[in-house]
């Protein structure tokens, strides 16, 4: 119906934001859920004579749409660290969450692909709640400053990971391929019921045809 119609901006504009839900641009940040954290043991504190351990991984992502011109995403990303601190004479242990907020943008290219852009955090961003095993342990963690360094750390670790050909391939939408791909599956397989159907039918039509062509070709012989 011509009362449906769009002009070409309009219809560009809606089936880009169609395309680029909060749902895709989680999926795509969260090719880093589960990725496992291990380092140490680095110095921290004063002289970096106290030395830090910590395991554990990134959690999945959560976030909301935030703009529309441009298309952008506010993303926080959750990581869970248990780790130690070593004095040579004693060690504490801490548990920390973490919350690295990401700022993802989504371009549109010239190869009709999506691209999301996430902005690697800075330390200043992230977000690190200390739970410590005691009274002991809290001071030397004010004394240590491990909350700074953790910072520090977990920017620099996530930003190398956004960085990484998988995350990168995850937060690419080939909008061109996915088309080719859909108008491929148009037309009948060769296993279809359809394609079956065809194959079957083809030759008891030929076959009808060459009949009644050579039955007319005998009608209109003449008499001897």
């Amino acid at each position: 119906m011509s009362e449906d119609r769009i002009d070409y901006a309009d219809w560009g504009e809606r089936f880009f934001a169609s395309a680029v839900t909060a749902e895709r641009v989680l999926r795509g940040v969260n090719v880093l859920a589960g990725r496992p954290i291990d380092v140490g043991p680095m110095g921290v504190g004063p002289g970096r004579i106290a030395k830090v351990t910590a395991q554990g991984r990134i959690g999945t992502a959560t976030g909301e749409r935030t703009g529309a011109d441009p298309v952008s995403f506010h993303v926080d990303l959750p990581v869970e660290l248990v780790f130690t601190i070593d004095l040579g004479m004693d060690k504490q242990r801490f548990d920390a969450a973490i919350t690295v907020p990401l700022v993802i943008t989504a371009h549109a290219r010239a190869d009709l692909a999506i691209a999301l852009d996430v902005e690697p955090p800075r330390p200043a961003q992230v977000v690190v709640r200390l739970k410590a095993q005691g009274l002991r342990a809290s001071l030397t963690s004010r004394a240590a400053n491990v909350e700074g360094e953790l910072r520090r750390f977990v920017a620099k670790y996530v930003a190398r990971e956004l960085d990484q050909p998988y995350v990168r391939q995850a937060t690419l939408i080939d909008v061109a391929g996915a088309v080719e791909r859909a108008a491929a599956g148009l037309g009948p397989r060769a296993e279809s019921p359809i394609a079956d159907e065809l194959t079957d039918a083809l030759p008891a039509a030929m076959e009808a045809e060459l009949e009644q062509t050579a039955q007319l070709l005998l009608e209109e012989e003449p008499e001897s």
